[in-house]
């Protein structure tokens, strides 16, 4: 489940990451992350009005590191995959531009925790304790959506995943490259109850970091930091292995991609450039 969410549409468009969402435009969205990030940290627990204007003061200079040293970065990348389309796609390229992506994740998370560990020692017991019974809750959804599939449901759920965002750019797919991803499908190794058990516990271990005694903010910075290193070999294997399917599949389906599909994914990486390049432009005029 967490490596289909992560796969294709990161991959073919790296400057969606946390710009794009139901709106009609990535600008639309962006302009208003000062009001759509409070909203979304309400999600987890409500904030009284103290906390409100302070989430609101953490947010400012975080949100100018990110139109004046994040926007620049997804730009560049997104030139990068517009060149390589120019010539046939490796799975190594495509490999190449998810952990480019990957870095660009870890570099947010890493930005982000600063303001969130600060809010954090702002909440009350009951405030933790909501927050914590919210994941716990989002956790046992997860079980019963994913764990209760049948091999068929994970399958078919997995494939039209990966097939609805490689539509989203290339627009609709030929019978041979649907074969291709159902082919990829049946050699994923099935990774939902493994991803679960990895995330019950860090759910633990965050609990416990949560109590907030004497260095608990350094606690959950190094606890992040080594969370890779901390999941077990069964997860590691399986997810990479997940990966390289993909990554050869989408290279597959890139490169047998028609005329018009090409069109159609030049067209979508022009559009996330041109609103990148007005974001960053915003962003000069604003802070000169």
């Amino acid at each position: 489940m967490a490596l289909r969410a992560r796969s294709a549409r990161v991959i073919l468009a790296a400057a969606v990451l946390c710009l794009q969402a139901a709106c009609s435009s990535t600008t639309f969205l962006y302009n208003r992350l000062d009001t759509v990030l409070p909203w979304y940290v309400d999600d987890y627990v409500d904030l009284d009005p103290a906390q409100q204007r302070q989430l609101d003061d953490l947010l400012t200079p975080f949100l100018a590191w990110h139109r004046a040293e994040e926007l620049p970065r997804y730009l560049a990348l997104l030139e990068k995959i517009d060149t390589e389309l120019d010539t046939p796609v490796s799975s190594g390229e495509i490999a190449a531009v998810y952990a480019d992506v990957e870095n660009a994740w870890l570099r947010l998370q890493e930005a982000s925790l600063e303001w969130l560990l600060t809010l954090g020692a702002s909440l009350s017991d009951e405030q933790v304790r909501e927050f914590l019974a919210y994941l716990q809750e989002r956790q046992e959804e997860f079980e019963e959506e994913y764990l209760e599939r049948s091999e068929r449901e994970y399958r078919e759920e997995s494939y039209e995943a990966l097939a609805t965002s490689l539509q989203d750019y290339l627009g609709r797919l030929s019978a041979e490259q649907r074969l291709r991803l159902r082919a990829a499908t049946l050699d994923l190794q099935r990774s939902d109850a493994v991803w679960l058990r990895e995330r019950s516990a860090w759910l633990q271990r965050l609990e416990q970091m949560l109590q907030r005694r004497p260095g608990w903010q350094q606690q959950v910075r190094e606890a992040l930091v080594l969370r890779d290193e901390t999941v077990s070999e069964q997860y590691r294997v399986t997810y990479q292995h997940n990966l390289e399917v993909i990554f050869s599949a989408i290279a597959d389906v890139l490169d047998s991609r028609s005329d018009k599909q090409d069109q159609r994914l030049r067209a979508e990486l022009a559009d996330l450039r041109t609103d990148l390049q007005l974001l960053i432009g915003q962003g000069l005029a604003s802070a000169s």
